[in-house]
């Protein structure tokens, strides 16, 4: 296996465009690379552009019908009625709609071939992470589930066991929909409460579907407000321990960066030092029990000066094993470019001077924490079904 890390990118991408007023701004994906390319990790890794996903490759996830009505509104966006989920606040139709969602599907897919075939150790695709569609329509700025499809890609290889985690503010819907019934498949979605949040699901008794799957669901519903220590250790009480059970032969991980305090659509409170340590807990743990084999992904995010480019451009470093040190200075070049491009100031640090630390599960809990309480309910409802204590 080759050590060397694969970073998929296309300008085209940037075409994923919902409009002026939408809150998933594309300029989000332009600055993170930007801001990848002003630190140098463009160097440090392979850089490539994939095809976009064809209909066989979308079929795998996708029906053919939704598939036909995107490929209809991306042609003439006046046709767009609401059907599928298309044409919505959400999800406005916009010319080009099925030519951007399948290049970024394409991206995804094609990480999760090289990382399966040997040929790239570690794959980001932070324009991936479109979590929430599902089989038969668009939801939650999502139109294509990239996530999804390099999962039923890295099966249709021969993968037996792939894991994937998410740490998006909004709970996995879609993929957790697409495995519902797939023992193969574990999805773990660390999200804030859906009494709360879009999309009203993540409950912790959604465990995977009867028979063989069940189990194979795993959700953490967090509360609002939640910073940096519980949201750290939330991840720590559950996730390792379920790998290390599962034993997949390949990680996917979803950093979508709207956990963070600054996000506008969203109401936890983590800092972006915090984020950079789960990104690099997953990194570990692809390590301890994937063999290495990793495929991260983005996701959410509409804070895209203050933290969507910091946030990724860290995750591109540590996969490219040269983690950019939270105490260095932005590149100047990259603050004069979030000038010209938004008229807006760039932070000045790679960090929010955050210091994190957490307590291990293993001390101790409080049965009277919010989020001690959360972490409980999702271990007793998956933990005996992949026989393991709760």
């Amino acid at each position: 296996m080759s050590g060397r890390g694969l970073l998929m990118w296309d300008e085209a991408v940037t075409g994923y465009d919902f409009g002026p007023n939408h809150p998933m701004d594309p300029v989000r994906l332009a600055l993170t690379m930007g801001l990848v390319r002003a630190f140098g990790l463009d160097r440090e890794m392979a850089v490539r552009a994939a095809r976009p996903a064809g209909d066989s490759t979308l079929r795998l996830v996708h029906r053919e019908d939704y598939v036909a009505a995107v490929r209809e509104v991306s042609a003439d966006p006046g046709a767009a009625d609401g059907s599928y989920g298309l044409g919505t606040m959400d999800d406005p139709a916009f010319r080009g709609m099925h030519e951007a969602s399948a290049l970024i599907a394409g991206q995804s897919v094609a990480a999760a071939e090289a990382v399966w075939r040997g040929e790239a150790e570690h794959a980001v695709n932070f324009a991936g992470g479109l979590h929430h569609a599902m089989p038969g329509g668009a939801a939650g700025f999502c139109i294509y589930n990239d996530a999804a499809l390099a999962i039923a890609r890295l099966l249709e290889l021969g993968a037996e066991r792939v894991a994937y985690v998410d740490v998006d503010v909004h709970h996995g819907d879609g993929v957790q929909a697409a495995f519902w019934d797939d023992p193969r498949v574990m999805t773990v979605s660390l999200h804030e409460h859906p009494r709360t949040l879009f999309p009203q699901t993540g409950w912790p008794q959604e465990t995977g579907g009867p028979g063989a799957a069940e189990g194979t669901a795993v959700n953490v519903a967090l509360p609002a407000g939640t910073g940096d220590e519980g949201w750290v250790r939330a991840f720590h009480a559950v996730v390792p321990e379920l790998l290390a059970e599962f034993r997949p032969q390949v990680l996917v991980t979803q950093h979508g960066a709207d956990t963070h305090f600054e996000d506008p659509l969203a109401h936890l409170a983590v800092s972006l030092d915090a984020q950079r340590e789960v990104q690099e807990a997953c990194h570990r743990l692809a390590h301890e029990h994937a063999g290495g084999r990793w495929v991260a992904l983005g996701g959410g995010g509409y804070a895209v000066v203050e933290v969507v480019p910091r946030s990724w451009t860290h995750l591109v470093g540590i996969a490219a094993h040269r983690p950019v040190d939270p105490a260095t200075a932005v590149p100047a070049s990259w603050r004069d470019e979030v000038y010209a491009r938004t008229r807006q100031l760039a932070p000045a640090r790679m960090t929010d001077g955050r210091s994190v630390s957490w307590r291990d599960w293993e001390a101790g809990y409080d049965p009277a924490d919010r989020i001690d309480q959360a972490v409980l309910a999702t271990r007793r409802a998956v933990f005996p079904l992949r026989g393991l204590l709760a």
